[in-house]
């Protein structure tokens, strides 16, 4: 048997799950109902998990399948998790058809997809069809075994580069996004999803939410996650220098994990058929470079500046930025836990707490 997972014996990551856990939302649409995860052993879909086992605590009886590729990681990321009973592991590769054979899920939340840049590198074909094969399926499935209500995470990615023209991205802007790129493949297929699943609400009459996350991050990150900011917590929890491989103007909307979860959950449970919601909060728009500086700071050392080449600068994007628009999520009652310096200083707590965390997510 797996050990417990160290996050569950950490005081301050407890305490994040207890109070997404904790709010006012419409959990009684979930009691005594089933909810199938993808991504379930990922960032977002871990915490999702866990918040989900804690309200089951207090006798929400929900049934979780929780979906991922590979069925040992799976059960040692929620080894000691609370409510075991009400948690089943199925492995599962998301560009594969799910068998209709599987029960009915009343709620079904797609989160898998490939989410960093070294992803998107090497593997663009997987990337693209991940995003929409796997999309494809779950909506499938749904479909053909009644659920109730499908959420697909969308992403900020989908808005393209700022042309100018506004200082917030709402949900109903159109950024500017050059598809004849390798690294098109993951905003221009998140679009596509996006497109199919208004599809399906038409011609199956499906009940679809699309929750749009932003850059996230949080204790539950992947030691694989390539993204400058898990970089930038790794280096710092390892009491490195930040090395910052451009001149960091680039300015972005940045969530904090719970803040993420409670976004997920109350699209889930509040939102709009066929409307798109960004999970974003102004509070933690931040430049890279004083993302970096926020990490330094938390683990007392220091930003180093590796400006690349002009060959290696061919290869990055040129600095933009990319603020959301949260205000219709508010508008559902959502409101982030915390701002981007109490979320850094938070994570990099509770990962020097439980030390080598590469094992276990």
């Amino acid at each position: 048997m797996a050990e417990v997972n160290p996050l569950y014996l950490d005081r301050l990551y407890r305490e994040d799950v207890q109070s997404v856990s904790a709010l006012p939302l419409d959990w009684g649409r979930l009691q005594d109902k089933s909810i199938l995860i993808s991504g379930a052993g990922g960032m977002i879909g871990s915490f999702l998990v866990d918040v989900l086992s804690e309200q089951n605590k207090s006798g929400l009886n929900l049934q979780i399948c929780a979906l991922g590729r590979n069925l040992g990681r799976l059960k040692n990321r929620f080894a000691g998790t609370d409510c075991p009973e009400h948690l089943e592991y199925v492995p599962y590769d998301i560009k594969e058809p799910l068998d209709h054979g599987m029960r009915r899920a009343d709620f079904v939340m797609h989160l898998a997809s490939n989410t960093h840049p070294v992803q998107y590198a090497t593997d663009p074909i997987g990337t693209i069809m991940t995003n929409i094969l796997g999309l494809s399926n779950m909506l499938e499935f749904a479909q053909n075994t009644g659920s109730e209500r499908v959420v697909f995470a969308s992403s900020n990615e989908i808005y393209g580069e700022n042309r100018g023209d506004t200082e917030l991205f709402g949900e109903d802007y159109c950024g500017y996004l050059d598809s004849n790129t390798l690294r098109a493949g993951y905003p221009e297929s998140k679009r596509c999803g996006e497109a199919l699943c208004q599809a399906y609400i038409n011609a199956g009459n499906m009940d679809i939410v699309i929750p749009r996350l932003t850059r996230t991050y949080g204790p539950t990150m992947l030691m694989s996650d390539t993204k400058a900011v898990s970089q930038f917590i790794k280096k710092g929890v390892a009491g490195e220098d930040i090395v910052l491989k451009s001149a960091g103007t680039q300015l972005y909307s940045y969530t904090y994990v719970a803040d993420a979860v409670s976004g997920l959950l109350t699209v889930l449970l509040a939102g709009a058929n066929g409307e798109a919601y960004n999970i974003a909060d102004e509070a933690s728009d931040i430049m890279l470079k004083d993302l970096a500086g926020i990490v330094a700071d938390q683990a007392r050392s220091k930003v180093i500046f590796d400006l690349p080449d002009e060959t290696e600068a061919a290869g990055y994007s040129r600095a933009t930025k990319a603020r959301l628009d949260g205000s219709r999520l508010r508008q559902l009652g959502w409101k982030p836990l915390y701002e981007i310096d109490a979320g850094i200083a938070r994570t990099m707590k509770i990962l020097r707490a439980i030390g080598n965390c590469s094992e276990i997510t």
